[in-house]
């Protein structure tokens, strides 16, 4: 059985370290991308079982991001939780529009982000 796989995307170093050592310390499989560019090329080379996305990204940002993997069917199961500083309803209503399953305001608790992204893993029987 693969080991349940979080893919990391946001562009501030040290958000991506301490998001990339909890969820490594809470047992999955991490990668991260910097880039909203990058971050659909990891889904496309292995679709991760849960997306950590930042709204603000280079290159696309996480609506857009988020929109291109709901767009593609094969990537139906893969479950976004968008980050953001923006903590406004309207950014929070946009993103769910675009698809995420969900929504973690900056800054955010690191029990909360774990317990999560646990929540939207697919249950393996284990």
């Amino acid at each position: 059985m693969a080991p349940q796989s979080v893919l990391v995307v946001d562009d501030e170093p040290n958000i991506v370290l301490s998001l990339e050592f909890l969820m490594k310390e809470a047992g999955f499989d991490v990668r991260v991308a910097r880039d909203g560019e990058s971050a659909l090329e990891a889904v496309r080379e292995r679709p991760p079982h849960v997306i950590l996305l930042d709204v603000m990204l280079p290159k696309r940002d996480g609506y857009d991001v988020c929109q291109t993997i709901r767009a593609n069917p094969d990537w139906k199961n893969v479950r976004i939780l968008m980050l953001t500083a923006k903590g406004r309803q309207i950014e929070q209503e946009k993103g769910l529009a675009m698809g995420a399953d969900d929504y973690i305001t900056k800054p955010f608790s690191t029990r909360e982000v774990v317990a999560r992204v646990r929540d939207y893993m697919p249950d393996d029987g284990a």
